[in-house]
């Protein structure tokens, strides 16, 4: 599995680039519209996380600038109905945090107005995703017994909550989303500042 390119930028169109690793090799890499006018100019060098797609007929890399956007892509797919297209498609839409939060609070018309999903593709990746969130959300019998500092917080603030259970949807832990919220002053953010600087934070590896 490729995990992620660094390389110098050969081609750079509206729904690919061409990655030429120092192997001498040359990568033709699917992204997201807003990622790839993010890249650098031709001939610099770049890195980005990868995702692998392996099928009978075809062999595709997909490629994003962060790895917000892989696990939502990673998440997308896992939708019954939804290709890599459409979830390439969503995401020059919609950035990791506002899709979490549509999902987390139910909000069908915020992904119905997104390409490539009508109203009942809205409602499905919501259900399936949040039934997904509720399977990885099952406390063991120790965590029962001896409350975290993220369950108090959470029982206290639903913002907070709003915020972890977004989180959640993208893929982070409890233990990974506990370190990036510590030491966070959230009194004043809305909840999707809580999850954009929460990002910021595990991205830097806080």
């Amino acid at each position: 599995m490729i995990a992620s390119i660094k390389g110098i930028l050969e081609v750079k169109t509206k729904e690919y680039v061409i990655i030429e690793t120092t192997s001498g090799v040359g990568y033709k890499v699917y992204m997201p519209e807003t990622d790839i006018s993010k890249l650098s100019e031709i001939g610099e060098t770049v890195k980005i996380h990868t995702f692998m797609r392996v099928r009978e007929d075809d062999i595709s890399l997909y490629g994003f600038n962060t790895n917000e956007e892989l696990r939502m892509f990673e998440l997308l797919l896992s939708v019954s109905g939804i290709g890599a297209k459409v979830a390439l498609t969503i995401l020059s839409n919609v950035t990791p945090s506002g899709f979490a939060l549509a999902v987390i609070s139910n909000d069908v018309n915020i992904l119905k107005k997104l390409p490539g999903i009508g109203a009942k593709t809205a409602q499905r990746v919501i259900l399936e995703l949040k039934d997904k969130l509720k399977k990885e959300q099952e406390i063991s019998a120790e965590e029962k017994t001896e409350k975290s500092d993220l369950q108090e917080a959470i029982s206290k603030n639903e913002k907070i909550s709003e915020a972890v259970s977004a989180l959640q949807v993208l893929g982070y832990s409890r233990k990974e989303i506990s370190d990036a919220l510590k030491n966070m002053d959230m009194t004043s953010l809305a909840v999707e500042d809580i999850i954009k600087k929460a990002l910021g934070n595990l991205a830097r590896g806080i």
